[in-house]
């Protein structure tokens, strides 16, 4: 049997009755007829976000903001010398989010989201392409596992991206390069025709290495 039979049971005139009664006084209709109307009337509210203020609905567009960010900054970076990188679209234009020009110098709490805190959308935006638009690009949303993907996220975004070496640490790397160089320059002279895989323009993988060793062991 249908759990709402019994409405069919009921006169349409009783109902309207109960129902005049609810809307004057809702303690005068009995508990049961209280929480169907009660429902009713929820049913009745309108929910599709004309009531939200407008800062609340900029507020989450920001957040999408930031999370095209992270799924697509890869594909405008900078990492050709040569010539301007291929245009993908959409654009991360803040345009495309629902936001203007009149929003940049507004704060948003957003900003939390990329650890900058509360920010203007000017800041939020520089940040953004600082983290995912130079000439570093990763794509990391497609991990599943959170602990990895809020790893490589934090250390992105409380850096933007940028390692901050030592002078110690930057005089070692070049160092590690110029081995790689010299070498290179061994096997060219020593192996004069001989076929093999050159390091030419990979060089820094040889300081990428020895600190994935170094750190590992």
């Amino acid at each position: 049997m249908d759990k709402f039979t019994y409405l069919g049971n009921t006169s349409a005139e009783y109902l309207e009755d109960e129902y005049s009664k609810f809307k004057k006084n809702p303690e005068s209709v009995d508990f049961g007829w209280r929480k169907f109307f009660e429902g009713f009337e929820f049913s009745k509210e309108d929910y599709s976000g004309n009531g939200i203020p407008e800062s609340y609905l900029k507020e989450f567009r920001v957040i999408n903001l930031i999370n095209a960010y992270r799924q697509r900054g890869h594909l405008f970076t900078y990492t050709n010398p040569v010539r301007a990188r291929r245009m993908y679209v959409p654009t991360l234009a803040i345009e495309n989010f629902g936001l203007g020009k009149e929003d940049l110098e507004t704060v948003f709490n957003a900003g939390s989201q990329i650890g900058i805190g509360p920010a203007t959308l000017r800041d939020i935006e520089f940040h953004l392409h600082e983290t995912y638009c130079k000439s570093l690009g990763v794509e990391y949303t497609y991990i599943r596992l959170p602990e990895k993907f809020e790893w490589l996220r934090e250390r992105m975004e409380s850096s933007t991206n940028t390692p901050n070496f030592s002078s110690k640490e930057k005089r070692y790397i070049l160092n590690k390069l110029n081995h790689a160089v010299e070498f290179e320059q061994f096997l060219h002279k020593k192996f004069v025709g001989q076929k093999r895989f050159s390091l030419e323009g990979g060089e820094s993988l040889i300081p990428a290495l020895d600190g994935i060793i170094e750190k590992g062991s």
